[in-house]
């Protein structure tokens, strides 16, 4: 057992090095508002990992490669990146100029949680990854389906490891960085999570008009 964990903590620790929205939001929280603020988010996105890992093991993400399932989420995905990014943006004026120039915003433990929850929830085609990454687990090592649950549990704990490191390690040089820098890393990843969410609607769009060209040939 584990060695199956170990198999897990590392694979989950790999696929961490394919940075994404989530972990850009996460550097913002962690440079605008406290540690615990950081800490705070990076438990919701790991909760929200586990779920998925669950639901992909229990073979939900065999029922998201359905097509229409698939665009469907795939564009709620997309709106969801958009509206944050834009919130983001707006939210750079509504900051406390009198405040600590290292404290722009107040914190707010519950906001952190839920927006970050929110955010990785808007993922939910990562269960389908998942499901492919287990499907080849079990082929290649053998794994049977309770052996799968630890091996995500393990893979779910990278995560945790990880944005919690990285959490705290911006949180740290967060001291000697300025109010005006501050608020440009938030205006920078507003306009990333934008781009994310534009980039995965014209994909997913994309993929309906081929779709529909191979249906007509």
């Amino acid at each position: 057992m584990i060695t199956i964990m170990a198999d897990g903590f590392l694979t989950g620790l790999i696929l961490q090095i394919a940075i994404g929205p989530v972990f850009f939001f996460l550097l913002n929280i962690s440079l605008q508002k406290s540690l615990a603020d950081g800490l705070i988010a990076v438990i919701a996105v790991t909760i929200v990992d586990y779920i998925f890992i669950a639901l992909a093991v229990l073979g939900v993400g065999k029922l998201l490669e359905r097509d229409k399932i698939k665009y469907a989420l795939g564009i709620t995905s997309s709106i969801v990146l958009i509206l944050f990014g834009i919130f983001m943006i707006v939210s750079i004026g509504q900051g406390n100029p009198a405040g600590s120039s290292n404290h722009p915003f107040e914190s707010n433990y519950g906001a952190s949680f839920m927006s970050a929850f929110l955010l990785t929830c808007s993922s939910p085609l990562t269960i389908v990854f998942w499901t492919g990454l287990f499907a080849a687990k079990a082929i290649e090592k053998g794994y049977a389906q309770r052996q799968l649950f630890f091996f995500g549990a393990a893979a779910g704990l990278a995560t945790l490891f990880f944005l919690g490191s990285s959490v705290t390690l911006f949180s740290i040089v967060r001291a000697s960085i300025s109010l005006t820098l501050l608020r440009m890393l938030n205006a920078v990843v507003g306009v990333l999570l934008m781009i994310y969410g534009v980039v995965r609607a014209y994909r997913i769009v994309g993929g309906i008009r081929a779709d529909e060209g191979d249906a007509g040939a």
